[in-house]
This record gives C-alpha cells, structure tokens and sequence, in this order.
C-alpha cells in the first residue's frame, strides 16, 4: 500500500485546540537509554506560554510514569502516565492503580535476560516494566518472545513501543486518556488535537478523531489515523512556539 506524506499542519489547527502532546520522540529527541532525555531550556517555558493561550487546554500524555514526568519537570501540567493508567493534575496525587505482584515477577525475569546482554536495559516504572532493545537490536525477537510469553503467563498487556517491550495492566491506552480528559476542564469544549511519534500513538489519533480533532504525526511517513505531520522534534517545537506567538 502505497504510504503518502502528509501536509504539516496548519497553525489555525491550535485555535481552539485542546491539545495533547506525547513526550518522548514528540516534545525531545528519544535517546539512547530512559534517563539520557533532555528537555532543553526552553521547553517548559514554552508549554507555559502554549497553555495560557489555549485556556489551560494542554496535556501531557505520555508511556512514561506520572513520577517520571514529574521528575522531569512537568509537575504544573494535566498529565496522563503509563498509556493511560494514570492521571495526575497540578499539585495533587496521581490517580493510578497499585502495582502488581506480577509486574514485579516480570521486571526479575527481563533483570535475568538482560545481565548477559550489553545493551539491552530494564526500565522499571511505578506500574509497569520496558525492556529496552535500543543498544541491542539482534535481540529484538528474542526479547518479544520472552515479553509474550511472560504477558500469558501472568495476564498482562505487552505494549510495543520503539525499540521496546513494556509490561503493563490492560484496559487503558493513549485514546481512552484522550477520551477521559475530554470529558473535564480544561480540555472539555477544545478539539482534539494529538501530536505524537510512535505506533503507540495511534490509539490517541484515533480518539482525537472520533471527538471531532485529529492527529499530528511526528517523524517518517507511515501508515498512520493522523492527518498532518511534522518530520522532528525542532519542527514540534517550531510549530508549538508559532502557536504561543498566537497570544504575545
């Protein structure tokens, strides 16, 4: 099937959005290893200035765990952590569900795989554990079979990200977080728009869809429900800043 690129979205797009971001590969560069990201000085400034001129209407929704977000810096922002298993508003307690026995099960046999693999890294989150293939990518079906088979055996959820397995609870993603912050202040009455670069995002294109917005992909073309995007992180940023402008 042929894959086309698609226009970058307009700036009139922000308008009236509500707007969730992704983080990672959206709002900075993916790195090497969970904990070499760096935001940059004038990331968080900007998302400020974004969400004043949207009226509060500005979400973080993200793999990564609302404490790891918070850790990043992104504690005054609506968040969504861990593909929709968690929320966490400004200065209150994220709403999330206990970690599991199981995850913890999981996170020894990935620690038991991982020792004799240079490259290969545990990432272990508040509810859920990532198996990192990025240094190591000849390992990728072997770590794919061990993540199918440890989610059978315990009746979790794999998650595929880039370059990663992570194992989680089921029954939420990044669409059902889009579709539970659209249904409160600040994102009510906005439309949705999605902005993020992974496979994962998907979901959350599809519900920025079916609430009346759309899609932004981030990176390469691909088969993909977003219906613009932007080709890297400076350009997000880019789009972003002339957004905020919108207001100064």
């Amino acid at each position: 099937m042929l894959i086309i690129k698609l226009p970058p979205p307009p700036i009139s797009l922000l308008s009236d959005a509500a707007l969730f971001l992704d983080f990672d590969g959206t709002l900075a560069p993916i790195a090497d290893t969970p904990d070499g990201v760096v935001l940059g000085d004038d990331l968080l400034p900007l998302l400020n200035r974004l969400r004043s001129t949207l009226e509060g209407r500005l979400a973080i929704v993200s793999g990564r765990s609302i404490e790891t977000l918070r850790e990043l810096g992104f504690g005054d922002f609506l968040l969504a952590g861990t593909h929709g298993l968690e929320f966490a508003r400004p200065g209150e307690a994220a709403e999330a569900p206990p970690r599991l026995a199981a995850i913890d099960a999981v996170e020894e046999a990935f620690h038991s795989f991982a020792e004799d693999k240079p490259g290969v890294l545990v990432e272990r989150k508040s509810i859920s554990v990532g198996l990192h293939f990025r240094g190591a990518p000849d390992w990728q079906q072997a770590a794919g079979d061990l993540a199918d088979a440890l989610a059978k055996e315990h009746g979790l959820s794999v998650q595929r990200g880039k370059m990663l397995f992570e194992l989680r609870p089921g029954g939420a993603d990044k669409g059902s977080a889009v579709t539970q912050l659209m249904r409160e202040a600040p994102m009510k009455g906005g439309r949705p728009v999605f902005i993020g670069d992974d496979v994962t995002d998907e979901e959350g294109f599809a519900a920025a869809v079916d609430h009346g917005g759309t899609g932004i992909l981030v990176g390469p073309p691909r088969h993909t429900l977003a219906a613009f995007s932007l080709e890297q992180v400076a350009d997000v940023r880019h789009y972003l800043a002339e957004g905020a402008a919108r207001s100064d």
